[in-house]
């Protein structure tokens, strides 16, 4: 079990994700999809934070949310390529860390169920 949610290996990887999206959005001037991108990379981190200070019927509640943002950050990963704000690999790259987040906070919500 954990003391909180720092302790959470899927908090960290979702903190280091959000700021992995501000680094690769610096210079991103489409400031509609470059803050879609940053509020749904914060999203994900932030629900689990928050989630972890309530019950656990709220906190599965929250992981659900979390990985919505993870799926809406997926897919603005994908647009982003598809419109040359990102490059093939950082897309991947993106795309491959939301799909480990999401897989993430799924066994999470399992373990709360058991």
């Amino acid at each position: 079990m954990y003391q909180s949610f720092e302790d959470l290996e899927v908090w960290k990887r979702s903190c280091q994700l959000a700021v992995r999206i501000y680094e690769v959005m610096r210079e991103c001037r489409d400031f509609g999809l470059k803050d879609q991108m940053q509020r749904a990379a914060v999203s994900i981190a932030s629900n689990i934070a928050e989630g972890s200070e309530r019950s656990p019927k709220d906190f599965a509640r929250f992981l659900s949310i979390a990985r919505g943002s993870t799926a809406e950050l997926k897919t603005q990963a994908y647009i982003a390529s598809k419109i040359d704000i990102l490059d093939i690999d950082r897309m991947r790259e993106i795309t491959l860390e939301c799909q480990e987040i999401s897989k993430m906070l799924f066994g999470l919500k399992q373990s709360l169920n058991t």
